[in-house]
């Protein structure tokens, strides 16, 4: 059983921000508290999935500019309890140099069945020769997402899910074209794709986990945060 918890944060910015550069500000925000808490810093600081993910502000500026003296909505999502604790009880107090937390609003996500999922921030699977499509097949890169989840199921519970079992029915990208994001000075491309959850446990399980953690890689920079339809 996966114990999905959302938070939902009220962000003050105190600088314009450029929705191009939004998802590191956030990362910088969330990092300047996770490295406060002497056992969170080390989770901080290890190569290791970080077990939560988070969407980018909301509402979405028409004008691609997120504005100083503005209140906004930011949900995180972990299947971790202990940060869920401490983005509900610290975070809520932190600040940084163009923003700060006002409010948090803790909720359970119930369990049902998930038909459909899709991410609102791109997916990254990162690959030696850069973008996936440059190296990778269609079937490769489904497998990748499949095997992603694997791992952190087992990072996370120290259990190891069969590997032989259909993830999704059928996937369709809502982009045409590459999603281009920026991180540390260089330029990552993902994309969005929409997945349909096939109906098997292992499935499930795997979907609730992309719910909690995020679908593909980076999630803790504010990347495969997934909206989701229950059956």
């Amino acid at each position: 059983m996966v114990n999905v918890m959302q938070i939902r944060l009220k962000m003050y910015l105190l600088k314009d921000i450029p929705a191009s550069k939004i998802q590191a500000a956030l990362a910088a925000f969330i990092d300047k508290e996770l490295v406060q808490n002497e056992e969170l810093a080390k989770l901080h600081n290890v190569n290791q999935y970080k077990n939560y993910c988070y969407d980018s502000l909301y509402p979405i500026e028409p004008d691609k500019i997120y504005h100083k003296n503005t209140i906004y909505t930011l949900t995180i999502r972990t299947i971790d309890r202990n940060l869920a604790y401490f983005f509900e009880k610290q975070v809520v107090n932190g600040h940084s140099e163009t923003m700060k937390a006002l409010t948090a609003e803790v909720r359970l996500i119930p369990q049902k069945h998930i038909e459909m999922m899709w991410p609102l921030t791109p997916v990254i699977l990162k690959c030696g020769n850069g973008y996936w499509r440059d190296s990778l097949s269609m079937e490769q890169f489904e497998e990748r997402l499949k095997v992603n989840l694997l791992k952190k199921w087992k990072q996370f519970y120290g259990e190891k899910l069969e590997e032989d079992f259909e993830f999704f029915t059928g996937i369709e990208f809502l982009n045409k074209s590459p999603v281009s994001i920026e991180y540390k000075g260089i330029k990552l491309l993902g994309d969005k794709p929409r997945l349909h959850i096939a109906e098997n446990g292992t499935a499930q399980k795997l979907a609730q986990m992309a719910v909690g953690g995020g679908l593909g890689e980076m999630n803790a920079r504010g990347y495969g945060f997934c909206c989701f339809r229950w059956l």
